[in-house]
């Protein structure tokens, strides 16, 4: 599929998404950055969805959707619903969902979701057959925040991480080994994934946080993996004709939260969205590039 048949939609949440061929952007900074960014309650969250369905194409008419920061990961599962809904999936006809990602973003939140939560609800979901989350390096599904993570879809065989470099042998302990794939490198890990999905074909859902890749082949506003683009390049080719929709975020933006409580939890998670970097235009030049590299070979899948 072309491209110009399979226009991309950009959320303009935060100005960082560059101009992409044949877009439709809708301008959301207004009204909806600080209220979605990081996280919100589910009231909010539902509204958007409403949102979602009142100003984006039908969902056959359009192609991926880009939403700038990772901050905005938790959109995906409104997005996700809406493919759902658009396609008909059933418990007996499913959608697969595949993540690249470096954190599992199946995380305890207690106040509604937030980008590092909404696998579970995802995963939950009984018209999705199973989420792989890849390409996780995040300390996040170590020991030491074993706690942290949402057991339940790991418990029902919903969920699977893939990771590289974190020791995951805790989950021998609850019996959850089989949900854990720990790769030596990122051409293990991709090789494995690639065989995994060539071989059990079915309409996916891919979701992409570009924090999943190398700094040196984006900038984001995360801790960042160890993917290089041709790992990502061949995630996308082993969905092709399997491709039924798709989300892109991980642009690096700034922004000074308002509210106390955003700000203290994201400085809990490590991250300074305030502090402005010299570099700045140069990192969001590259993610632009990267953006119409990723176009290109999404629409190619979804041939």
């Amino acid at each position: 599929m072309r491209p110009a048949d399979w226009p991309p939609v950009v959320l303009d949440l935060d100005g960082a998404v560059g101009a992409l061929p044949d877009e439709r952007r809708i301008d959301l900074a207004q009204d909806w950055h600080e209220a979605l960014r990081f996280g919100c309650g589910l009231a909010r969250i539902r509204a958007f969805g409403g949102l979602l369905d009142a100003r984006l194409p039908a969902f056959d008419r359009h192609g991926p959707v880009f939403m700038g920061s990772g901050d905005f990961h938790h959109l995906s599962w409104p997005l996700i619903a809406r493919c759902i809904a658009a396609r008909g999936h059933t418990a007996a006809r499913p959608l697969r969902v595949v993540v690249l990602d470096n954190h599992p973003d199946n995380m305890r939140f207690p106040f509604g979701v937030h980008c590092g939560s909404w696998v579970r609800r995802v995963a939950m979901l009984p018209q999705v057959s199973h989420v792989h989350v890849v390409g996780i390096t995040s300390g996040d599904i170590g020991l030491r925040h074993a706690w942290e993570n949402y057991l339940a879809p790991l418990r029902a065989g919903r969920l699977t991480y893939w990771s590289v470099g974190v020791d995951t042998r805790w989950a021998r302990w609850l019996g959850l080994q089989a949900r854990f794939r720990s790769l030596p490198d990122a051409d293990a890990l991709a090789a494995t994934l690639y065989r995994v999905l060539s071989a059990h074909r079915q309409p996916t859902y891919l979701s992409i946080d570009k924090d999943a890749f190398l700094p040196s082949v984006v900038r984001t506003n995360w801790d960042q993996g160890v993917l290089s683009a041709h790992h990502g390049a061949a995630l996308i080719s082993a969905l092709r004709g399997q491709l039924v929709g798709s989300d892109v975020t991980g642009e690096v933006s700034v922004h000074r939260y308002r509210t106390a409580w955003k700000r203290w939890l994201s400085a809990g998670d490590g991250q300074d969205t305030a502090q402005t970097d010299a570099a700045l235009p140069q990192w969001q030049a590259q993610q632009a590039a990267f953006n119409r590299v990723l176009l290109g070979q999404l629409a190619m899948a979804a041939d």
